[in-house]
């Protein structure tokens, strides 16, 4: 059996010579431009979804977007910053694809590489600025207790971030070894010590961080929860990766999405081009807010709306419907199955997704 990886042994590059194949100037949407066309069917959900949305903020009702990383891909960046300024959205939750293509678009306008190209030279994904960058600021986020949409969100809005010496962290551990922060402060002293950071700021412009959905919800207030996996994202890829880091910024977005699960009475789901992320945590969230309502003698979550955004046909099942039988394929459609038995009710549009958006944003006024 061979030995598990050294990973501290990666050879990284630098960004600039990656072939970046997304430029932000050229796929980045005009919130203020007119949408493109959709067909009635759409444009008459979209207007549902669009009351709905002003209804459960008129009663103070969470409304949660879910978005997979192509949302950020495609462009929708200023529509998403347009609906947070409106007030209509008051939680955003994405996957670690979502918010390392958000980074390197605030960073510096250039994101996406040939994956099957850089597989086979072994360079997909090892690249220097992003993998140090977004792992540094988990670590130091993780001394504030943030997680990790909070921890990135601070890093692109005040570009870059402040280290403790090294002497500071050793202090703290040999004083109170067993206080809550002191795995952190281990972490990020182990860091320091292996890659040599120094003491003190760490300046990272961001040259685009006005298209920066991380670096607006951290200026607005609004919560952006990130759910990554062990092994899922581009930052494994890097010396600096560091598993318990991420999973303590993960654990604590986890918590945070459950806090706004727990405001969903009456509230609104938009899951978009969220095929598995959206769906798995979402479930368990809900399960995690219904077990503790019901310990506490109170009604578990009712009357949500969920509108689920998908460029796949929906397996051609009316979901109002409720689940299709198991010998029906569109049963195995994650996206859509788990969506339909949250409670509430659940609609599908098949539809782009920052069409969708576009079209939101413009009925929501």
């Amino acid at each position: 059996m061979s030995a598990p990886l050294d990973l501290t042994k990666l050879k990284v590059l630098p960004l600039a010579q990656r072939r970046s194949l997304a430029r932000l100037e050229d796929i980045l949407v005009d919130a203020y431009a007119a949408p493109p066309l959709c067909s009635e069917a759409n444009l008459a959900l979209i207007r549902q979804c669009a009351r709905d949305i002003a209804q459960a903020r008129s009663k103070k009702a969470a409304v949660m977007l879910i978005y997979g990383a192509h949302l950020i891909k495609n462009g929708a960046a200023q529509i998403i910053v347009r609906l947070l300024q409106k007030k209509r959205i008051t939680h955003l939750a994405t996957n670690g694809a979502g918010a390392i293509h958000d980074w390197e678009f605030a960073f510096g306008g250039l994101s996406t590489e040939s994956v099957k190209d850089n597989v086979a030279t072994g360079t997909f994904g090892s690249w220097e600025e992003t993998g140090c960058n977004i792992n540094l600021a988990l670590l130091a986020g993780s001394l504030d207790c943030d997680g990790f949409g909070r921890a990135l969100g601070k890093f692109v809005a005040q570009d870059g971030t402040t280290l403790p010496s090294v002497e500071s962290l050793e202090g703290a551990l040999r004083a109170a070894p067993g206080h809550a922060l002191s795995p952190a402060r281990a972490e990020l002293l182990q860091a320091m010590r292996t890659h040599h950071l120094a003491a003190g700021l760490h300046s990272v412009m961001h040259s685009h961080k006005e298209s920066s959905v991380l670096a607006q919800t951290f200026n607005l207030h609004v919560p952006l929860t990130i759910h990554p996996g062990i092994g899922y994202d581009i930052i494994s890829n890097h010396p600096m990766f560091n598993g318990a880091a991420i999973g303590r910024a993960a654990e604590m977005d986890f918590r945070v999405f459950g806090g706004a699960v727990e405001d969903l009475d009456g509230g609104v789901v938009l899951s978009v081009g969220s095929a598995i992320m959206g769906p798995q945590v979402f479930e368990k969230s809900l399960s995690c807010v219904n077990n503790l309502r019901l310990q506490a003698g109170r009604p578990i979550v009712s009357e949500h709306n969920i509108y689920v955004v998908d460029l796949q046909d929906g397996g051609r099942w009316d979901w109002t419907k409720g689940e299709p039988p198991k010998e029906n394929p569109a049963y195995y459609l994650r996206f859509c199955k788990s969506y339909s038995r949250m409670g509430g009710t659940m609609r599908y549009l098949q539809i782009d997704n920052v069409a969708f958006l576009h079209h939101l944003l413009r009925e929501l006024g």
